[in-house]
């Protein structure tokens, strides 16, 4: 079982303290935090996440193994996914590829979000890590 970098870990214990209606809205103020792309980042050149039932879009910098850059697009008319998004570039933006590789593949099982998203969400999520890992994996030829 891995473990969760530190901010992921503190937005997971969040999550756990409310009750299902406040982790809706919790999901959702996430999904208003979602950090903007930099100016020289296009949707064009990042990755899509396919999983996901909106377009969804991610990329990874992953130059600085200690530091890892994350950076993720979606659109506003889908705040679950887009929370999810922002979740992930919260909790791991600027990690070490290590930490991000370690990340259980189900972790958002943790979030309590189970009775309040769809399953089919819920592995909209586990689709960005899955990919993000994997761009991880690549780039520093971790395994």
């Amino acid at each position: 079982m891995g473990t969760l970098p530190t901010a992921l870990a503190e937005i997971v214990d969040d999550f756990a303290a409310l009750g299902d209606s406040d982790k809706v809205t919790l999901l959702l103020e996430f999904a208003g935090e979602l950090p903007p792309l930099p100016d020289d980042l296009a949707t064009e050149a990042m990755e899509p996440v396919p999983e996901c039932q909106s377009p969804v879009f991610l990329s990874v910098d992953a130059a600085d193994a200690d530091a890892v850059r994350l950076y993720f697009s979606a659109p506003r008319e889908a705040p679950t996914t887009r929370g999810f998004a922002s979740i992930l570039a919260q909790g791991l933006d600027g990690e070490s590829a290590d930490a991000i590789l370690g990340v259980p593949a189900d972790f958002y099982h943790d979030l309590g979000l189970d009775a309040a998203v769809s399953p089919l969400r819920l592995r909209g999520m586990a689709g960005m890590l899955g990919r993000v890992k994997n761009q991880v994996r690549s780039q520093t030829g971790r395994r």
